[in-house]
């Protein structure tokens, strides 16, 4: 048995040694904040549409929206401080770092505004935050289902009488990590976790060590950033926000069915709430998607962005 657990911590420290080689970089490395951070530019011309990804996902989780977008302008993602090609941050991954740190890659590349800040889920935050920070630099904004900033405190009584656990701790994560069993036993692992086809890159590039502790660090600081825009207005800046049409399935979660109801209420009350961000605001139903819109309608999201921009 010991053979057998060393053999395969041997196996995924060969593996993952491997996949450094086998899967490089898509963009370029910017030196900022005394770490390395991935930036992925693709299509030219004005405006910059900013991509910020959810909790947990990075640069790849877009699939192809930003290839049709960069057609029609400049589009930029990006993997914040330890997920995928970026490396870990020293400083604590709150949202005034994680923009600062942005923003800062993007003057080092010469990346200029006006920008076109699309956010999802948690990224919505951070995109928002990064509206209210350099509001001069910002042309229109896109919410996709994204985390509203009253969330924490309106959740928090529902998801403790739920006894909800929320997600495995960092240190858990890492030892599947580095046992090789995401790797071993993937479809097992990852089945409702992760789509099929993100897996190869999820186990290869993703999971790592740095990842899983900035995931659980972001969440941790994510009611500061909640703190930072409650109440906001961008004056008449386009803002669309993007709301799910479909209801989270809690129940998969454990939650009960009345919780999760009001749980979805209280998430759908936050996207028409945000309609008070800007003057030019305006909500979109996405009929056919759960969370994941960004998946289960890109198109929805592309025609949605190119719309914004064509109307400036």
């Amino acid at each position: 048995m010991l053979l057998l657990i060393g053999a395969a911590f041997l196996y995924e420290w060969f593996a993952s040694s491997q996949a450094k080689k086998n899967f490089p970089p898509p963009g370029t490395l910017v030196q900022v904040g005394g770490y390395q951070l991935h930036i992925h530019k693709q299509g030219s011309g004005s405006p910059t549409i900013l991509m910020e990804a959810g909790s947990g996902e990075t640069s790849l989780s877009w699939r192809d929206i930003p290839t049709e977008l960069a057609k029609h302008a400049t589009v930029v993602t990006y993997d914040r401080a330890g997920y995928a090609w970026s490396e870990s941050a020293s400083t604590e991954r709150t949202g005034a770092n994680i923009v600062q740190d942005l923003h800062a890659a993007l003057m080092k590349e010469n990346i200029r505004g006006p920008y076109v800040m699309v956010g999802h889920s948690l990224g919505g935050m951070y995109a928002r935050l990064f509206a209210q920070t350099y509001t001069s630099e910002i042309q229109s904004l896109v919410l996709i289902d994204a985390r509203p900033e009253d969330d924490e405190q309106n959740t928090k009584a529902l998801l403790e009488q739920a006894q909800f656990q929320g997600n495995p701790p960092a240190f858990l994560l890492s030892l599947l990590k580095v046992s090789g069993t995401f790797r071993l036993f993937p479809d097992f692992m990852l089945d409702g976790l992760v789509a099929k086809q993100d897996r190869d890159t999820f186990v290869n590039v993703i999971a790592t060590l740095s990842y899983f502790h900035a995931k659980e660090e972001e969440a941790l600081h994510a009611h500061s950033t909640e703190d930072a825009i409650r109440d906001q207005t961008l004056g008449a800046i386009p803002v669309r926000i993007i709301a799910r049409g479909r209801p989270q399935d809690y129940a998969s979660a454990g939650i009960p069915i009345e919780i999760g109801q009001k749980l979805e209420s209280i998430w759908q009350s936050g996207q028409r709430k945000m309609l008070n961000i800007s003057k030019d605001s305006r909500l979109i139903t996405a009929t056919r998607s759960g969370h994941m819109v960004i998946h289960d309608e890109p198109e929805l999201v592309v025609k949605t962005i190119i719309e914004l921009m064509s109307n400036k």
